[in-house]
């Protein structure tokens, strides 16, 4: 077990709470600008991985990815947004893993981990989710058919779509801004 002082360390260095001396710790506040930046530092790491794994996915791998892109269909079908929210994340996993570099997956998930608390993919609405899964299909066939310069490609309209709920959505919860 890992005593309670060096688990708040460590949420502290990923960016997820906040010490404050004589006042104890709080949940991190981000801003627009500081989610703005988040968002693209994440879309430049998934870019990165993506560019790696296109090569080096497996059909297991490929497949994997299918059946989280059709219960994320599904997610939309029934109006699951808890289930949009988690899957989002398992297919994004399945299709940068095949990088199989550590250390910038690592970096990503602690870039996803920062956004994690605004649960954006539970506030978009249907219209959005299912662009989202449009570029996750189309995702998919440039890995099928081994094309990184597709896959990129897609990757960089979804993450501007997904920037653009996040920001909206950010708004919409009041995030203070900068300045």
């Amino acid at each position: 077990p890992i005593p309670v002082r060096e688990a708040l360390k460590t949420l502290v260095g990923e960016g997820l709470v906040v010490h404050q001396r004589n006042a104890g710790y709080r949940v991190s506040q981000l801003s627009i600008d500081e989610l703005r930046e988040i968002y693209f530092v994440r879309g430049t790491l998934e870019q990165a991985a993506l560019a790696q794994a296109v090569s080096r996915i497996d059909a297991a791998g490929i497949e994997r990815a299918r059946r989280h892109h059709d219960e994320l269909v599904t997610a939309v079908k029934y109006s699951d947004r808890k289930a949009f929210h988690d899957i989002s994340r398992e297919f994004h996993r399945e299709l940068t893993a095949p990088c199989a570099m550590p250390r910038l997956l690592n970096m990503f998930e602690a870039t996803w981990n920062l956004t994690e608390p605004f649960q954006v993919m539970r506030s978009v609405g249907t219209t959005v989710q299912e662009a989202l899964n449009t570029d996750h299909a189309n995702m998919l066939e440039g890995f099928v058919a081994g094309d990184t310069e597709a896959v990129l490609e897609v990757a960089q309209t979804h993450h501007r779509r997904l920037e653009s709920a996040v920001i909206e959505t950010a708004a919409s919860l009041d995030v203070r801004h900068d300045g």
